[in-house]
């Protein structure tokens, strides 16, 4: 089964990135071989949909399990959409990441764990229908 976990950098050692869209890096771990797969997050950049289109990224490289911090309500949708299993709360390297969730120790989402981002960017300083 393939597990991802979201990292700063393409190792095992690699700290967990609490973010799932704008994270650096993707490490895709083979769990019956160990074997892993390090994938740089193109959307990390992006100025907009940047957790769907990791979410695209994650399911078709045939993710079961993503492991990371938290996750938008899009991308989640997405990727529960896709089949994949989403863990959230880790922290520590990703070794340490997949050690939690073998034992368990990690929270599966049933819902988005970071709110819609309505009113950040676009120019939006003050509230809508405030004069200037």
């Amino acid at each position: 089964m393939k597990i991802c976990v979201t990292a700063a950098s393409g190792i095992l050692e690699a700290q967990v990135d609490p973010r799932f869209g704008r994270c650096p890096y993707f490490v895709i771990v083979d769990s019956e071989t160990t074997q892993f797969e390090a994938i740089p997050n193109l959307a990390s950049g992006a100025m907009g949909g940047a957790g769907i289109q990791a979410a695209q990224t994650i399911a078709s490289r045939g993710t079961k399990v993503l492991i990371t911090g938290s996750i938008g309500p899009n991308a989640f949708q997405a990727l529960s959409a896709a089949g994949v299993r989403i863990m959230i709360g880790a922290s520590g390297t990703v070794i340490e990441a997949l050690e939690k969730y073998r034992k368990g120790e990690l929270e599966e989402a049933s819902s988005p764990t970071v709110p819609g981002h309505f009113g950040t960017g676009m120019g939006r300083g003050r509230r809508w229908g405030q004069r200037r």
